[in-house]
């Protein structure tokens, strides 16, 4: 058992600005069903060969943090609520608790790694299934 990457998260101030000048620099595109705008807080943009995300997200802080890029993963086989209990009995260290942030079954926690490096765990595929 163990998780994939789901998206690699930016921390930013504008986060479409920045979604488009990567999208320029990387030749990634953004979901034509769902686009970027200005004002949007978080915007993704993936590249069309491979499918890797990037994911810009607006903090409200005037100094963005030191590590302003981290993996987002969600789980392969197991709930997000088990492989949160299973990171902590390998060490990983609760930083914030964000499950059920906006409502029952959304959210997401963020671990730290032993050197301090922080990830977040989201919901497994399966889950996000059953909400639909």
């Amino acid at each position: 058992m163990s998780v994939f990457v789901s998206h690699t998260t930016v921390d930013c101030h504008d986060a479409f600005a920045l979604s488009e000048w990567w999208r320029n620099v990387l030749a990634y595109e953004m979901d034509p069903d769902d686009p970027n705008e200005p004002g949007h807080e978080e915007c993704s943009i993936h590249d069309p060969e491979s499918g890797h995300t990037l994911l810009f997200i607006e903090v409200p802080d005037a100094e963005l943090p030191e590590k302003r890029i981290h993996f987002d993963v969600r789980p392969r086989d197991r709930s997000r609520d088990e492989e949160i209990a299973w990171l902590e009995s390998q060490g990983a260290r609760l930083v914030a608790d964000r499950r059920g942030i906006y409502g029952p079954g959304s959210g997401w926690a963020t671990f730290a790694d032993p050197e301090g490096n922080q990830f977040c765990v989201l919901r497994s595929e399966a889950e996000l299934e059953q909400q639909e």
